[in-house]
């Protein structure tokens, strides 16, 4: 979940249904325990505001560090990804998840030991808000990344105003076809009604968890959501990932008779742990490393096992990257039942049919041809 970019609506959806009522959870919990919101920052700002205008600076500055502490895990969302995207890690968005798994745990201890009395009152309020106020500002923006901006998960306000907004379009499309404004792009599809109706449900039902929780068992109210958090993220770190090599590392020959402009890489897998199936790595962050002389990829997918629809979505996502760059894209290794897949998942609108052999050495002679042709074009 946390590997790649969520390039579809499906995992959109599951980044918005699987983190919005851990958010809904963290914020109930933080509201219950000392009267705060940590999840959304829309009315601590108007709280802090009304709070300096009435000469209440104690509570000002209070409110004032809890502003400062969701902008503070924000910053380390974004050091963290690009510190991992620079060393080129497999995953650059598992590592955010885990801090903040570790967050919203010692969050979990914080509650236990206020129920016991352990915490003077200002400590705890100080502590139970800022600590998953920094998680949430971690977790918006680290999921805001992956989604390219689709998906917030910490607060329904922005969700509520796409949704009330895109649903009017929505329904006035649906009423006069014809009419359709064309500056509207992917907006106002009833998929996208359908995912940002899910975030909204997701959080609420998260909060009702949470009121549940801490109603019956106050003491241990964290530890459901703590414990499904690091359940996912687990799942994501054990969970192999294939590796990028070039025809040198890969032990081939063929690398040595191509032309500079034309770099020839295998998709390598080693074996599953436990049988788990290995997954494709994330190819757009690979291909940000690509020398910039290279003008032609020829990618070698015949060592992945089995081609799924999310390594589908991942190749086409590598395709469009490099037309981005004026660069090519030629696949090998493509049996006759993995081109009817790839057609079928849509990817073969993005890369040239012609630009997918089933022959390795086939592939890169095509390869040479697309760089002889974009040099006559110069």
């Amino acid at each position: 979940m946390f590997a790649h970019q969520a390039h579809t609506f499906r995992q959109q959806a599951r980044l918005s249904i699987t983190l919005s009522w851990i958010a809904g959870y963290t914020n109930i919990l933080t509201l219950l325990t000392c009267g705060q919101a940590s999840s959304h920052v829309t009315g601590t700002a108007s709280q802090f505001g009304r709070d300096v205008a009435e000469g209440r600076w104690r509570t000002g500055g209070y409110l004032a560090a809890v502003l400062a502490v969701f902008a503070a895990g924000a910053a380390v969302s974004g050091v963290l990804t690009e510190v991992g995207r620079r060393r080129r890690w497999a995953s650059i968005f598992v590592l955010p998840m885990a801090v903040e798994c570790a967050l919203l745990a010692a969050f979990a201890f914080l509650i236990d030991w206020n129920a016991l009395g352990d915490l003077g009152h200002e400590t705890a309020a100080l502590w139970l808000t800022l600590l998953p106020s920094f998680a949430m500002g971690l977790q918006n923006a680290t999921i805001t990344r992956i989604s390219g901006g689709v998906v917030r998960t910490t607060h329904v306000t922005g969700v509520l105003t796409d949704l009330g907004h895109e649903s009017a379009i929505w329904a006035l499309r649906r009423r006069e076809p014809g009419q359709s404004p064309p500056d509207q792009g992917t907006f106002a599809s009833g998929w996208r009604l359908l995912l940002l109706a899910s975030i909204v449900l997701s959080f609420a039902l998260g909060a009702g968890a949470g009121t549940y929780a801490f109603d019956h068992v106050p003491r241990w109210s964290m530890v459901p959501a703590c414990a499904f958090f690091l359940w996912i993220v687990a799942l994501d770190l054990w969970q192999p990932i294939a590796s990028t090599v070039s025809d040198a590392e890969h032990g081939g020959s063929l690398h040595a008779a191509l032309p500079r402009g034309v770099s020839l890489f295998h998709i390598r897998t080693e074996p599953g742990r436990l049988g788990r199936r290995v997954r494709m790595p994330n190819m757009t962050l690979w291909a940000e490393g690509l020398d910039a002389s290279v003008r032609v990829v020829v990618l070698d997918v015949a060592g992945v096992e089995t081609l799924d629809r999310d390594d589908m979505i991942e190749l086409q996502a590598l395709a469009r990257r490099l037309v981005a760059t004026e660069r090519a894209l030629v696949l090998a290794g493509v049996t006759r039942d993995r081109f009817a897949r790839l057609r079928d998942a849509g990817v073969l609108e993005t890369v040239d049919p012609l630009n997918v052999c089933s022959d390795i050495e086939l592939a890169a002679a095509h390869a040479i041809t697309l760089l002889d042709g974009q040099t006559s074009r110069t």
